[in-house]
């Protein structure tokens, strides 16, 4: 993705982001509006079921913001150009992992981000959707300091499984434990950490009212903060150095001075092609169209091109009713079909030889305890240290207390790179007399044995 290349009429400016379906680039519309585009990784839209999945997936999100914002990064559109698919959103950065890395996250702004993401996500469950990979890569913020969620259902709908809200509560939870341990000690942690445990136990709803209870412990509360933020770490896009504007590498852009005419797939020629069929007058606000199969209207230039296999400027050519001569049309036919039979032989050849892709495997789990008694009315704050293989995929476990509470199970999205994560478990304790609690954390999958792999450790509870 070159800077000053296109897609779709949104010029790239060359800071992009790894995702775990693909690549976030900045970009700026034609009418000069912040702007985000995300590049599919080219395997995870291989297939024809993966493709039909993706565009359910963002025809769900417009049919959701279809009323009114309700906290969804908002989706322009889903293109393909030539071999790639693309999402084009408002714009798509900084994330909350950026603000966390680059330290801009305060306590108001963490605050901010946990009661905002629980009240996006109770809508979207309440329309019986769910994000199914919540994480800080996947909470972006708004220019106006509003926390919004990015890439809602896409990793679970390109690897065919099924998104639920008990994923996102588990997930929610998680990752107001990791912004309760970046805060310390302190009363804004603890309240992040009975916000936590509240919506393990209670739901999101319980623990958005636990942080808007405790909204004294948090100074600069509120979206002024997080836009701030946003704007200090979000630099422009620089265009190309003065040695290379004209050269016939990078030809001047007249719309855009300064910046190379570079196309990327689908910049010109009429080759970005939508793959929603967007709202118009005769349908309702948000309706997005996949119909196909026999008895049904005919089908949009996106299934034809993904069905078929063809290019966008062959669909263009049969709508514009130019058939070719039927002489050209025989050879073609000729051609086309020893062709398809050279495909599909070195395709055939290639999946044999291909080998399987690499999975998330846990190979060791360490618990930790308070190393302190726990007082009076205390919580006991665990962690469970996950070790993997550094793959993609999703951690199964389940949290045993020795009190006989009711286990506490849980999914935690696992992004490529990471080789340790955290699971937390906060266990308050009340009344009086001396208590030995010991906590048990069980890994279900994937482990590297196949079979479930377990640690456990203990605290001391006075009053």
């Amino acid at each position: 993705m070159r800077e000053g290349a296109t897609v779709a009429g949104h010029r790239l400016t060359g800071r992009t982001r790894r995702s775990e379906v693909g690549t976030w680039a900045d970009a700026v519309s034609a009418d000069g509006r912040p702007s985000g585009a995300l590049r599919f990784d080219p395997p995870a839209v291989a297939t024809a079921g993966a493709r039909e999945r993706l565009v359910a997936a963002v025809g769900a999100d417009l049919r959701l913001q279809s009323d009114g914002p309700i906290g969804l990064l908002p989706v322009i559109d889903l293109v393909a150009a030539r071999d790639e698919v693309w999402l084009i959103t408002t714009r798509a950065t900084p994330s909350v992992a950026d603000l966390m890395a680059a330290g801009r996250l305060d306590l108001g702004g963490a605050a901010t981000v946990l009661v905002e993401t629980a009240q996006a996500l109770l809508a979207v469950h309440a329309a019986g959707a769910a994000h199914g990979a919540l994480h800080a890569g996947t909470i972006v913020i708004g220019e106006d300091g509003s926390a919004l969620l990015a890439e809602r259902g896409l990793l679970r709908a390109l690897r065919g499984e099924h998104a639920s809200a008990e994923q996102d509560v588990a997930a929610w939870a998680a990752l107001a434990g990791a912004l309760a341990a970046d805060c310390g000690q302190g009363h804004a942690a603890a309240a992040l950490r009975r916000a936590s445990a509240t919506a393990v136990a209670h739901g999101l709803a319980a623990a958005r009212e636990t942080l808007l209870g405790e909204r004294g412990a948090f100074p600069g509360v509120g979206r002024e903060g997080l836009a701030h933020a946003a704007q200090n770490l979000s630099a422009p896009a620089s265009p190309v150095s003065p040695e290379y504007r004209g050269s016939p590498e990078y030809p001047a852009s007249p719309e855009h001075p300064g910046y190379p005419a570079v196309a990327a797939a689908g910049s010109s020629g009429g080759e970005a092609v939508t793959l929603l069929d967007l709202p118009d007058a005769t349908e309702g606000p948000g309706d997005v169209m996949m119909r196909f199969g026999p008895g049904v209207p005919t089908e949009t230039t996106a299934a034809q091109i993904w069905r078929s296999g063809q290019t966008s400027a062959a669909v263009t050519a049969t709508h514009a009713g130019r058939p070719a001569p039927r002489r050209r049309r025989r050879r073609s036919t000729a051609w086309a079909g020893t062709l398809l039979l050279a495909i599909l032989i070195a395709a055939a050849i290639l999946w044999l030889r291909q080998a399987p892709a690499a999975s998330l495997a846990v190979s060791d789990v360490d618990v930790k305890a308070p190393s302190k008694t726990v007082r009076c009315g205390g919580t006991a704050d665990f962690v469970g240290i996950v070790t993997t293989n550094g793959e993609a995929g999703t951690i199964r476990y389940r949290w045993l207390r020795s009190d006989g509470r009711k286990p506490v199970e849980g999914e935690q999205p696992v992004s490529s790179g990471n080789t340790s994560v955290d699971l937390p478990l906060h266990w308050n304790v009340k009344g009086s007399g001396t208590f030995k609690g010991t906590a048990t954390l069980r890994i279900l999958s994937p482990t590297a044995s196949g079979k479930p792999i377990q640690d456990k450790a203990s605290f001391t509870y006075k009053c």
